[in-house]
């Protein structure tokens, strides 16, 4: 396909940056990052002394920026953390094969007109984009003080968010499917509360209430499932699914000892992988192996 000159896209790249949103560089007609990787790092430049990824990276610095795009028709990313920014990013049906057809399928600004219409909430007024594949980012500037993450499916289907550890594709950007074009310029608006209320909703807070502390393994098992739910909710993009993994095992042993309810644990972790970004089908999928791993490996409990 045919990219935007570097011209056009440095433009982009430096209202974007006018705007006081921090940007980096993606691959020529790709979503990815073009920075280098963690085990490609040079460990000089920007990342003398140790790797920065691309968030750390991101900058509104008009030199740099124009260095980064002088020759290269680099798409632009926004990293939404930096900026002060939380997108909802309301996603387009996805079909493996013609036949498949997803016509019947709610799309996410559908789903999420929806949700306005049954909370009785007006569809926010604010800076929003058409994406390439035909779904709509809307752009909103986070709460003064808070730190919110990305999420997946906490609005509802198809509907995600990006905020610290996430990024977004910008306006004037290009991929094979398509062109990313702003549909509205209105500046952001603040994050409703209704809204940052909802992603802020924790159901493995209220699951922590359910699990038993009467004995002394019931005790250790309780802090254990509070320090493992908190690192799931925590972790950092392409960690994520490792960790939730890692947390289901860990937890997993004290499912099979009964020291902890088997619907709590799962609960939990569904909830933390989805607060952290993760999909809600890839959370269960997950957490599913990784409990049963566990559980199959610990029926009886070991002694210290």
């Amino acid at each position: 396909m045919t990219h935007h000159p570097p011209s056009a896209l440095l433009a982009a790249a430096l209202a974007i940056a006018e705007r006081g949103w921090a940007v980096f560089p993606l691959r020529p007609g790709d979503k990815r990052p073009a920075l280098h990787g963690e085990t490609a790092c040079p460990r000089i430049g920007d990342c003398a002394g140790f790797h920065r990824k691309w968030e750390d990276r991101s900058t509104v610095d008009p030199a740099r920026i124009r260095r980064a795009w002088a020759d290269i028709p680099f798409n632009v990313g926004v990293a939404t953390g930096p900026s002060g920014l939380v997108v909802i990013d309301l996603d387009m049906p996805k079909t493996k094969n013609k036949s498949n057809s997803s016509a019947d399928t709610p799309c996410g600004v559908t789903t999420f007109k929806a949700l306005c219409e049954r909370t009785g909430n007006a569809v926010p007024a604010t800076y929003r984009t058409r994406t390439a594949s035909g779904g709509q980012h809307l752009y909103f500037t986070a709460p003064p003080g808070v730190r919110l993450t990305n999420s997946a499916g906490r609005l509802g289907k198809l509907i995600d968010t990006r905020a610290w550890g996430g990024y977004v594709v910008a306006g004037g950007s290009t991929t094979p499917t398509g062109r990313y074009t702003v549909i509205d310029p209105t500046p952001p608006a603040l994050l409703p509360e209704w809204l940052y209320a909802r992603l802020t909703t924790r159901q493995s807070s209220r699951a922590l209430t359910a699990v038993p502390s009467s004995s002394k393994s019931s005790r250790y098992a309780t802090a254990a499932f509070r320090a493992e739910i908190a690192t799931v909710q925590a972790a950092q993009e392409g960690e994520r699914d490792t960790t939730l993994l890692s947390a289901a095992r860990a937890l997993g042993r004290f499912v099979a000892w009964g020291d902890l309810p088997l619907n709590v644990v799962t609960e939990a972790l569904q909830a933390a992988g989805e607060y952290a970004g993760l999909s809600s089908r890839q959370c269960r999928s997950t957490v599913r192996s990784g409990l049963n791993w566990s559980i199959a490996r610990n029926q009886q409990r070991r002694t210290a």
